[in-house]
């Protein structure tokens, strides 16, 4: 039986210095369509609850010391993380950053795509601010899994780009799941969120789910010679909002 969780009061704050570091598409994501009635809460009135909270421990980084929250899906098995700073269970909006998992972005430091450095820098974000959360959802590959995004790869290299690669694997273009975003979120009292994000249909999923995002915030990092068709792709067929004035821009991961 997995421990009832109380959202935590401040974690440790400490920072220190860092490492350099709309489409005509058919777009697919999936999202039960009772998300509005919270039917996928891990709380007590869930008939079918979608995960548990199982333990948490300090991670010091080299921004800051988040909370580091551990969850494993029932249907899968799957572990799933959110890294927590400060107080974020008080009901204002937290700035926050919904991560798909990316093992050749986020470990291997790929160019291929845009993932290592936006989960960089959307982590400095939250240092920076000193309160946040970023739940590190394990979908690889858009929700293909990593074996099969390396085949993506390799018709990519044939000249497929992002979703046709995909496509061509028999797999919608996006097939990551959001429902469990709710019931993280709901486990540290979280209902309004400031998203670091490109992507209008994750702020859709959320919303849908009863999340309110108070505000869009860009994550435009790390465009380089290795994934600008990749952007762009994302840009042209999955709507991506990859345009934002120059103030706002992040390079390398900064923000």
């Amino acid at each position: 039986m997995v421990q009832e969780y109380h959202v935590p009061g401040r974690a440790g704050t400490g920072t220190a210095t860092g490492r350099t570091a709309a489409a005509d598409f058919s777009y697919t994501y999936w999202l039960h369509p009772t998300a509005p009635e919270h039917s996928m809460s891990n709380n007590a009135t869930s008939a079918a609850p979608l995960l548990d909270y199982v333990t948490s421990c300090a991670l010091p980084t080299p921004w800051a010391q988040f909370t580091l929250h551990a969850f494993v899906e029932h249907s899968t098995g799957k572990e799933h993380l959110a890294m927590a700073l400060g107080d974020i269970g008080n009901g204002e909006p937290v700035l926050a950053r919904v991560h798909s998992e990316c093992l050749t972005g986020d470990v291997l430091f790929s160019q291929r795509c845009d993932c290592g450095a936006q989960l960089e820098g959307a982590l400095k974000r939250i240092a920076a601010e000193g309160r946040g959360v970023l739940l590190y959802l394990r979908q690889e590959g858009r929700g293909i899994g990593l074996v099969n995004k390396i085949r993506a790869y390799r018709l990519q290299e044939a000249g497929a780009d992002t979703v046709e690669a995909n496509l061509q694997l028999g797999f919608h273009a996006d097939a990551r799941n959001y429902e469990l975003c709710l019931p993280m979120l709901e486990q540290f009292g979280i209902r309004q969120v400031k998203l670091m994000t490109n992507n209008p249909r994750k702020i859709d999923a959320l919303a849908r789910l009863g999340i309110e995002v108070t505000e869009r915030v860009p994550l435009l990092v790390n465009r380089n010679a290795f994934n600008t068709g990749y952007l762009d792709t994302k840009q042209a067929k999955l709507g991506h909002m990859m345009s934002t004035p120059s103030a706002a821009i992040a390079e390398d991961g900064e923000l």
